[in-house]
């Protein structure tokens, strides 16, 4: 099914642009992309792993859908997985990004590729004539999505960019005169204080993380580029898509179902999603949260006038004293201080068994500031119980490489560098 959608692809835009790698300085038609993938063997293995962010990944997804054979992205020095096949109606192994856990595999069927596409490409108004820049990876399942399977059946061009440095950027974008550029809240504001966002920008997306409000309105303020909030999961694809013209008026929302989505709230409070998109199955190990059209998330969420806000993860809540709090509802407050450049949210365990859970606040601060000072600030906001009883901080809250803050990760940081709890 992949394949033959990408020869009708072929068949409409054969002599049109289709892909530039920067890195090598090759440039290919549609037409040209078909013969250079055809001139290729996929070897004997019954698993494909396109890796890297070259033309070569492209050729090599191309290859396996011409042999019939299972695809696998990895990033840059990533070792194949070592699983059993999966049902033969999938042709698709993506990997979780583990901010949940441990990385899982995700299969999917071919029509459950292709509705993903589908539902970005009518969504976001993906169009031939404004390529879309790509300096995200192109093996993580929002690369994917966004960039390959757009070009492979959608015929949306795609400008390959060997390094997302501020320089790389620009210069990435001067040959074009109108382009698309998706990327996370840390690229987006690395490019904005560098000042080289691009001025041919026609769509901005954000996604892999939170995007900050301040951020976006900084960035909307300054030369009038909206950034499109866009959230989604590697279970399912896309969920939700700002597709506003001017900021968001609360962080929280993440804006409307996608095409061809629709979302329900759990007696948990967690978003359901239902969806043509969402996998066929976790595997080797299977479970009752991802299958039949439906995925079943941990994110905490309201369904209000037809958007979506996101209010935590239901594993995040902090326990203070039986009652529960969202770290996200923390963050979002002390995001309002002028002097708090980032920061993160977190529950430790207390000494007092009767409180079950310190609220601690890991910030990264501008100008400075003091804990009594914050402290103050969030008592006008939130009521006391909420408001940290710890206070660290730190230099910078530095994300991943797909543009995520774990609070897992700095809650170990934490405990490690106090050594108060165990």
């Amino acid at each position: 099914m992949l394949y033959e959608r990408w020869l009708e692809v072929v068949r409409e835009r054969r002599n049109d642009f289709a892909l530039r790698d920067l890195a090598s300085g090759q440039s290919w038609t549609f037409g040209e992309l078909k013969a250079a993938s055809e001139g290729a063997s996929t070897g004997s293995a019954h698993l494909v792993h396109p890796q890297g962010q070259s033309a070569d990944f492209v050729l090599k997804v191309l290859e396996g859908w011409r042999a019939g054979k299972l695809v696998c992205p990895l990033e840059p020095g990533q070792n194949p997985p070592v699983v059993p096949a999966p049902p033969t109606r999938c042709v698709h192994l993506k990997t979780t990004s583990a901010t949940t856990g441990r990385p899982r595999m995700v299969a999917f069927t071919a029509p459950q590729l292709a509705a993903d596409a589908e539902n970005i490409v009518a969504t976001m108004g993906l169009r031939p004539d404004w390529p879309n820049l790509g300096a995200i990876s192109i093996a993580h399942s929002y690369g994917f999505s966004n960039l390959v399977l757009p070009l492979l059946l959608h015929g949306i061009p795609l400008i390959l960019v060997p390094s997302s440095f501020p320089e790389a950027i620009r210069r990435a974008a001067e040959r074009k005169s109108a382009l698309t550029l998706p990327a996370v809240p840390a690229l987006w504001r690395a490019w904005h204080e560098a000042g080289v966002l691009p001025p041919n920008l026609r769509l901005a997306i954000s996604a892999g993380a939170p995007l900050p409000l301040t951020l976006e309105t900084s960035i909307f303020n300054s030369c009038g580029l909206k950034i499109h909030n866009f959230y989604g999961s590697t279970e399912c694809g896309g969920i939700a898509y700002d597709a506003a013209q001017t900021p968001r008026a609360e962080a929280a929302c993440v804006g409307t179902p996608m095409r061809n989505v629709e979302l329900a709230v759990n007696d948990d409070g967690c978003l359901q999603v239902f969806s043509r998109a969402v996998a066929e199955t976790y595997w080797p190990e299977p479970d009752v949260a991802v299958g039949h059209g439906r995925f079943q998330t941990s994110d905490l969420a309201e369904l209000k006038d037809g958007r979506v806000y996101l209010r935590g993860r239901l594993s995040d809540l902090i326990n203070v004293a039986g009652r529960k709090v969202a770290p996200d509802i923390i963050e979002r407050a002390l995001l309002a201080h002028g002097s708090v450049g980032e920061c993160v949210v977190f529950g430790v365990p207390s000494h007092d068994a009767d409180r079950a859970e310190v609220i601690v606040a890991c910030i990264a601060a501008g100008p400075p500031t003091t804990a009594e000072s914050l402290k103050q600030f969030l008592l006008l906001k939130l009521p006391a119980w909420q408001v940290p009883r710890e206070w660290w901080f730190v230099e910078s809250l530095e994300a991943d490489k797909r543009g995520k803050t774990s609070r897992t990760e700095w809650r170990r940081r934490f405990l490690k560098a106090t050594m108060r709890f165990s």
